[in-house]
């Protein structure tokens, strides 16, 4: 029997699903009728190929009334144990449907808005305008998982502006349980692309150090703007492997280091200075005028802790401000160069290095990261 458009609205049931579903209608027979609508099946689908399947007898039951879209979606919102992104599906179908052609003949259904549709599947009109846009430009693999439930509509949405070898690894990770959440598969992808960088030459007076700070943790603080989690925008360190860092080789007997931290991390700020060879000494607190968010509260500061090996005062005994008012600007993790400045101020000899370095540093500064621009 031929299905009607309709009935293929929402998504099929797994694979355990049917099973599930087929050897209850073995066992005990069909107890929900087929229902069809002008001799088509407009719902129980997967129950006619299972009756198919067991060799058990179909029983149908014609729909007569006007809104077979209104049925279809009440039964299987009534039946179906389908999360948010999969019913954001099903309601980007339903603001897809034609308008002015009476393919059901009737004379009442018209093309649904998003903001319709949305209501119909009891979801936002924000998950309805994500799945229209996976719908759109996604590779079929992401909008296969968002249909079946395995990627969030939301993330998907995202992940459709990016290139199709992405959307598909993204997918076989999360298929394959190598990853749990799309952003640590994003994660994985994006680390297995570094190249090793070679460790730095050489001994230094000067050392200055923004680590990749390890938050342990794959949730997204501030996921609504570009800041958010480290990781989303590069590799991580966990604390041990920053620990285990030759930092200590790369000090002359007689060096200083400035370490950023933020507030979260500062007790391992100083258990890596502390195993780097250096002895805390003070800081300088960076107030970034913009807030950003925080588990305690809203966080608009960042520590860059200076700490000593041997005897290394500063060159100048003037005497800079231990706070520095500096707007941050939109790109993670980026420091303003008043700090290299204020070290420059300080320390007007020596050799100098700035390791995780994100671009290549001015001379005589020597750079050490994994970042492109970036130069031993």
């Amino acid at each position: 029997m031929l299905q009607h458009r309709l009935s293929n609205l929402f998504p099929d049931m797994t694979a355990d699903e049917f099973e599930a579903l087929k050897q209850d209608i073995a066992a005990r027979g069909l107890l929900d009728p087929i229902w069809t609508f002008q001799g088509q099946v407009l719902d129980g689908r997967h129950r006619l190929r299972a009756c198919d399947e067991t060799g058990q007898p179909a029983s149908f039951r014609a729909y007569e009334g006007r809104d077979p879209l209104g049925f279809v979606v009440a039964m299987n919102l009534k039946r179906r144990h389908l999360n948010e992104s999969q019913r954001a599906m099903v309601g980007a179908e339903i603001a897809n449907l034609p308008e002015g052609r009476r393919w059901d003949n009737c004379a009442n259904l018209r093309s649904k808005s998003q903001t319709e549709a949305a209501a119909m599947v009891r979801v936002s009109r924000r998950a309805v305008t994500d799945a229209v846009k996976v719908k759109a430009t996604a590779d079929p693999v992401l909008t296969a998982a968002v249909r079946r439930g395995s990627v969030a509509v939301s993330r998907a949405a995202r992940l459709a502006d990016g290139p199709v070898e992405m959307q598909r690894e993204v997918v076989r990770k999360l298929d394959a349980g190598e990853a749990t959440k799309v952003t640590e598969a994003m994660r994985q992808i994006r680390h297995a692309d570094r190249k090793p960088v070679a460790a730095p030459a050489g001994k230094y007076r000067v050392i200055y150090a923004d680590p990749p700070w390890d938050y342990g943790s794959s949730g997204i603080i501030g996921d609504t703007d570009n800041y958010g989690r480290a990781a989303r925008h590069y590799p991580a360190m966990p604390t041990a492997e920053l620990l285990a860092l030759p930092v200590a080789a790369l000090a002359q007997d007689n060096a200083v280091l400035f370490l950023w931290v933020t507030s979260p991390m500062l007790d391992r700020g100083l258990a890596c200075m502390a195993a780097w060879d250096f002895v805390y000494k003070a800081s300088f607190v960076w107030d970034k005028v913009r807030h950003n968010f925080g588990n305690y509260n809203s966080v608009r500061h960042e520590l860059l802790l200076v700490g000593t090996k041997g005897s290394c005062l500063p060159d100048s005994r003037k005497l800079e401000h231990s706070v520095q008012r500096i707007e941050r600007s939109k790109v993670h993790s980026e420091k303003p160069e008043e700090f290299r400045r204020i070290i420059d101020r300080l320390y007007t000899t020596g050799s100098r290095i700035e390791l995780f370095a994100r671009g290549k540093p001015p001379k005589p500064w020597v750079g050490w990261g994994n970042e492109p621009t970036a130069s031993a």
